[in-house]
C-alpha cells in the first residue's frame, strides 16, 4: 500500500507559475439569442432553478445546482439532447473551495450543443447520471480517479485507470507533477518485487524527460546509433531519400516554385 503524499497546502495560491506561462483570459458571455436554445434553456427553467445562463463560442452554457443536475439532464434528454459526448470537473478549490463539474450534450436532430455546469464543495458528491446516460458511467469514474469526486448511486465507483491502492488524484492541482517518492517504485515493487530496485532502479516519472545515453528505448532524428551500442556525439546527417533508391518524395525548392497572381487558370470546367 501506498502512504500518503506530504501535504501541498496552499500550492495553489503560489504565483511561481505566472511569471512563465500565460494566463488566458476568459472567453466573454455572450447572452442567449438563439430561439432554438432558449427554447430548451426555458424547458429546464420551468422545473428547476438556472443559476445562470449564456453563450460561449456558440456553446450554450447552463449552471444549475448540483442536487438537481440530474433531472435537469432528463429533461434536456426528452428535449432531443440524446448524447453525453463529455463529463468531467476542474479544480477551483484554491478559489472557491470546491469543484466545477461539466456534462456536454449534443442534440443531433437540431445541431445544439449544451453544456451544463454545476458546482459542489470540496468533500460533496454528486448524483450519478449513468441511468440517463450510459457514456456517463465510465466517465464518472475516472472523474472519482482523478479528482476523487464521490458519486452517488454509481454501480461500480473505483478507479479505473490507477491501481486500487493509489493515494491520492492526479488532475488535482495540489498533485505533485512528479508523484510521491514512493510512487517510483510501484510497478517494480508489483511487477519484480523490492529486491530488484538495486538493478533496475527508480522509474522516471518526468514525461518529457530524454536520456541522451539510452539508446534502447529511445531514437533520435540526427543522433542514431544501432540498437544497445554507445551513444555517439556525432551527428547523422538528415536524409530524405536514398541516393541509390527510386524517388519516393521530390523536395520543393523555393527557386522551383511560381506563383499565380490570375485567375484564368480556374475554368468552370475545372482546374487546368
Amino acid at each position: 500500500m501506498f502512504r500518503p503524499y506530504q501535504p501541498k497546502d496552499n500550492v495553489q495560491k503560489k504565483a511561481y507559475y505566472t511569471d512563465r506561462f500565460l494566463v488566458v483570459p476568459e472567453v466573454p458571455k455572450l447572452p442567449v439569442e438563439d430561439s432554438v436554445s432558449a427554447k430548451h434553456i426555458s424547458a429546464v427553467a420551468g422545473k428547476f432553478e438556472v443559476l445562470e445562463s449564456y453563450m460561449q463560442r456558440d456553446n450554450v452554457v447552463m449552471i444549475v445546482n448540483a442536487k438537481e443536475v440530474k433531472s435537469v439532464l432528463t429533461v434536456l434528454k426528452e428535449e432531443g439532447y440524446t448524447v453525453l459526448s463529455e463529463m468531467s470537473a476542474v479544480d477551483f478549490i484554491a478559489q472557491k473551495g470546491g469543484y466545477e463539474v461539466f456534462y456536454q450534450l449534443l442534440n443531433m436532430s437540431v445541431a445544439k450543443r449544451i453544456r451544463v455546469k454545476c458546482f459542489i464543495k470540496e468533500g460533496e458528491a454528486v448524483e450519478s447520471v449513468q441511468s440517463v446516460f450510459r457514456a456517463a458511467d465510465w466517465s464518472e469514474r475516472e472523474m472519482y480517479d482523478m479528482f476523487g469526486i464521490h458519486v452517488v448511486n454509481h454501480p461500480c465507483l473505483k478507479r479505473i485507470l490507477l491501481p486500487e491502492d493509489w493515494h491520492g488524484y492526479p488532475l488535482n492541482k495540489t498533485y505533485p507533477l512528479q508523484g510521491d517518492e514512493t510512487a517510483q517504485w510501484y510497478e517494480i515493487d508489483m511487477i519484480y518485487g523490492k529486491e530488484y530496485r538495486d538493478i533496475i532502479g527508480p522509474e522516471q516519472r518526468d514525461a518529457a524527460y530524454v536520456n541522451e545515453e539510452d539508446t534502447r528505448n529511445f531514437s533520435r532524428l540526427g543522433h542514431e546509433v544501432a540498437f544497445g551500442e554507445e551513444a555517439s556525439q556525432e551527428i547523422t546527417p538528415i536524409r530524405y531519400q536514398e541516393d541509390d533508391k527510386p524517388l519516393f518524395v521530390k523536395r520543393m525548392r523555393p527557386e522551383e516554385t511560381k506563383e499565380r497572381n490570375d485567375k484564368s487558370w480556374h475554368t468552370k470546367e475545372g482546374v487546368k
